[in-house]
């Protein structure tokens, strides 16, 4: 297995980079609320959802509201719906790794492993269980760093999660050349801007993906409808 955990660390190196910064900042804010470092250590290795645990965080100091803390979760993790149903076939065949790949599938692992072209002598399973475990591990042990070291540290870490999203600009920018065809990548994009124009910025994800399904759906029975007639 040497080959597929040299392959998934050169592919997932820059993801981790930029865990292993967010993750400490994350770890620093949970200092800076008055928590211990287990608290954002054991709370990055379960809960594994980094926007979430930075709500929660904040959430911890206040009263508890779980009716509040659930559908919060629920809405801003409601993306995964979606990135489930995009990774039914690539992990379908991946026997024993296939819980662990469902709970580390956070947005990058989600990004690499669907476009990702594993060589032939490589096994893809194992790639993609690498690169998700690279990532997990990134995270947390991030996290946990900077709760340790939050006494010490006194930085400004405003706009440090622009990291990830220049990342992201990355990612797609990869996927748009290497697609054999543009269009449905600038539809959903055109869709996106549309709907953080005219919806709430927390929801205006949900409302893109949910609206792009449909939209690609009908499509799809449409063109099927055409060939079957042809």
């Amino acid at each position: 297995m040497r080959k597929e955990v040299r392959y998934a660390f050169q592919k997932t190196s820059p993801v981790m980079l930029g865990f292993l910064f967010l993750g400490a900042s994350y770890g620093i804010y949970m200092h800076k609320l008055g928590f211990n470092f287990l608290y954002p250590l054991l709370m990055a290795a379960t809960i594994f959802a980094g926007s979430v645990e930075f709500v929660i965080g904040n959430l911890l100091v206040q009263s508890f509201q779980p009716l509040t803390v659930l559908i919060l979760t629920a809405l801003v993790n409601s993306r995964h719906i979606f990135y489930g149903i995009t990774m039914l076939k690539k992990y379908s065949n991946t026997g024993k790794l296939k819980p662990i790949l469902i709970f580390g599938m956070c947005d990058e692992s989600f990004s690499l492993n669907a476009t990702l072209k594993v060589p032939t002598d490589l096994d893809r399973s194992y790639v993609y269980f690498y690169i998700t475990a690279f990532n997990y591990f990134s995270w947390v042990a991030g996290a946990g760093l900077g709760g340790l070291l939050g006494g010490m540290i006194n930085l400004n870490l405003a706009g440090l999660d622009f990291v990830m999203t220049a990342l992201f600009i990355v990612l797609f920018t990869e996927q748009l050349k290497n697609a054999r065809t543009q269009r449905d990548a600038l539809i959903g994009l055109v869709f996106a801007i549309i709907c953080l124009l005219f919806c709430n910025k927390n929801a205006f994800l949900l409302v893109t993906l949910v609206t792009l399904v449909a939209l690609f759906s009908l499509n799809y029975l449409i063109t099927r409808r055409k060939n079957d007639i042809n």
